[in-house]
C-alpha cells in the first residue's frame, strides 16, 4: 500500500471528524477500500466510527451501499406474481424492542406478500433478524439459492448479510469484529441480493427518515415508507412504526416523497401499552418463544398489537389495504385465523437444507408453550 494512499484516506477521516460530507464518489471508493481491505483496520474502523458520529448523508449512504453491491453481493433473481417487498429495522435505536420485523414479515407473508428479507445477527440490537430466525429453525447458513427458492415458493426468505453465502469478500468480516451501530445498518441493508422494488425501513432518528427514503429512490425503488416511532413523552424512539406515541414517515411513491406522521389512535390503538412490554429479550431462544404465544394466540397483548401495526405498511405498500389502519385490522385477521404460524411452517420446511431438523426445532419451542 502506497504511503499516498494511507494519507488520501486519512484526509477524508479527518474531514469527516470536523463534519464535512462526502460526495457520493468518495463515499463509495472509500467503502470500496474497507471491503477489498485496502487500508488498515485502524483506518477502517476509524472511517465507520467518524461517518457515524457525523451523520451520514444520502449521498453518502448511497456511495456506501453501492460498493457493497457491486463489489461484495451475490446476486439472484427471484419470479414473483407480486413485487418483491423487504422490511427490517435498522437497530441503534434508544429503545432496544423485540425483533418486530421479523415476525412482520412472516404476518405478512401469510397475506399474501412476497418477502425477500435481508438481515444480520444482533450488533447494535438485543436480538437480530438471523438469530430469531435460527432459533425457530430456519437455515440462516444456506446459499443464496435455496433463499430464491423459497421466496417464489412460500413468500418468504432471508439472506443472511452477516454469511460468505452472500457477502463472500468482505462484509461478514466486518459485520462480526464490530459491536456497535454504523452506516451498515442501513447501506448493508439496502444491499439485497434480489434487488426489491418495494421496501419498509424503520431508522433510527427522526433526522434519517428524509436521507433514508432519498437513497432508496435513487437506488431504485419504486414505493418505500420510511419511519421513525416515539416513546409517550417523545424523549426516545424506535426503528418501528410505535404503540406508545407519534411516528414520523416518509412514503415513496414513484419518485414523489411525502412526509406525514400518525398517532397510536389514528391507526387503532386506543390503550398504548407500558414501554417495558416491548422490550427484547438478549437470548433469541426466548424472543422465539415469545413470538410464539402471539401466533398461537395465547398473546393478545402489546407484543400482539405492535406486530400487526408493523404488518400494516407492508400490506398497505403492496396494495393488500388502502390504509395502515385497515392494514393493522388485516394483520389482526391473518394472525387470528392461524395463517401466520402456518406460514412460519412453510418458512422452516423451505428455506432449509435439512427440514427435518428444523422442523424439529419449531416443535420443541411449540412442545415447551403448550
Amino acid at each position: 500500500m502506497e504511503e499516498r494512499e494511507l494519507k488520501d484516506f486519512g484526509k477524508k477521516i479527518d474531514l469527516l471528524l470536523g463534519r464535512k460530507n462526502l460526495s457520493h464518489k468518495d463515499a463509495k471508493e472509500m467503502f470500496r477500500q474497507v471491503l477489498l481491505k485496502k487500508q488498515p483496520e485502524l483506518h477502517q474502523g476509524a472511517f465507520l466510527a467518524a461517518l457515524t458520529a457525523k451523520g451520514p448523508t444520502s449521498e453518502e449512504i448511497a456511495g456506501c451501499w453501492e460498493a457493497i453491491y457491486q463489489f461484495d453481493t451475490r446476486k439472484v433473481k427471484i419470479e414473483t406474481s407480486e413485487p418483491l417487498v423487504d422490511n427490517c429495522g435498522t437497530g441503534m435505536d434508544s429503545i432496544k424492542t423485540f425483533n418486530i420485523s421479523t415476525a412482520s414479515a412472516i404476518v405478512a407473508a401469510a397475506g399474501g406478500a412476497y418477502l425477500a428479507r435481508h438481515g444480520a445477527r444482533a450488533i447494535s440490537s438485543r436480538c437480530g433478524t438471523v438469530d430469531i430466525a435460527e432459533a425457530m429453525g430456519v437455515d440462516v447458513k444456506c446459499r443464496v439459492e435455496l433463499v430464491k427458492r423459497s421466496i417464489e415458493k412460500i413468500g418468504i426468505g432471508l439472506f443472511n448479510g452477516m454469511s460468505t453465502k452472500t457477502h463472500p469478500q468482505a462484509l461478514f468480516r466486518i459485520l462480526s469484529q464490530i459491536r456497535f451501530g454504523s452506516i451498515l445498518n442501513i447501506a448493508a441493508s439496502l444491499a439485497n441480493p434480489a434487488s426489491p422494488s418495494y421496501g419498509v425501513r424503520g431508522v433510527y432518528s427522526k433526522e434519517l427518515i428524509r436521507s433514508v427514503v432519498e437513497v432508496m429512490r435513487r437506488i431504485g425503488y419504486q414505493r418505500a415508507l420510511v419511519f421513525y416511532g416515539l416513546n409517550s413523552d417523545g424523549t426516545r424512539g424506535m426503528d418501528e412504526i410505535s404503540p406508545l406515541g407519534e411516528t414520523f414517515i416518509s412514503e415513496l411513491d414513484s419518485g414523489r416523497i411525502n412526509d406525514y406522521s400518525v398517532f397510536p389512535e389514528d391507526l387503532g390503538i386506543y390503550k398504548r401499552p407500558k414501554e417495558e412490554s416491548l422490550l427484547a429479550f438478549p437470548d433469541p431462544e426466548k424472543e422465539a418463544l415469545y413470538l410464539l404465544k402471539v401466533f398461537l394466540g395465547k398473546d393478545k397483548g402489546a407484543r400482539y398489537e405492535t406486530i400487526c401495526l408493523n404488518t400494516a405498511p407492508i400490506l398497505y405498500l403492496i396494495g393488500k389495504v388502502k390504509n395502515l389502519k385497515e392494514g393493522f385490522e388485516h394483520a389482526k385477521n391473518i394472525i387470528d385465523s392461524g395463517r401466520a404460524m402456518e406460514k412460519l411452517k412453510q418458512w422452516v420446511r423451505e428455506q432449509n437444507l435439512l427440514p427435518q431438523k428444523g422442523e424439529e426445532r419449531l416443535t420443541n419451542l411449540l412442545k415447551r408453550i403448550k
